[in-house]
């Protein structure tokens, strides 16, 4: 009995770590999709803003992916570093690019 216990506790541990994953990356994907908005209006701060919300979550939901969906999250993690990056300087029309880069990274991730 404690082995079926200890079995069903295992499986759940690994199919929960996906659950984990998934709001941080809703809401990476929501943010990041609001700084391609703000950077495609030409707004760099507020394309900076969103960008940096959604790195937090992007990296909250890396450390719990597994596989292609980390490796993926790892990439848009990049691409939004990139655009804060080019979005300090002023550079909404690259900031934007690297956003929409992230975008595509978290949309494959989940």
């Amino acid at each position: 009995m404690k082995k079926l216990a200890f079995a069903c506790a295992g499986l759940l541990l690994f199919l929960s770590t996906a659950v984990f994953a998934e709001p941080h990356a809703d809401q990476a994907l929501e943010h990041a999709n609001e700084a391609v908005t703000q950077g495609k209006a030409g707004k760099a701060d507020a394309l900076v803003q969103h960008s940096k919300l959604a790195m937090e979550h992007t990296l909250a939901a890396e450390i719990v992916a597994k596989g292609a969906p980390k490796n993926h999250l790892g990439e848009a993690a990049k691409e939004l570093q990139e655009s804060i990056d080019h979005g300090n300087l002023g550079h909404a029309d690259i900031a934007t690019k690297h956003a929409e880069a992230a975008v595509e990274h978290i949309k494959a991730a989940k």
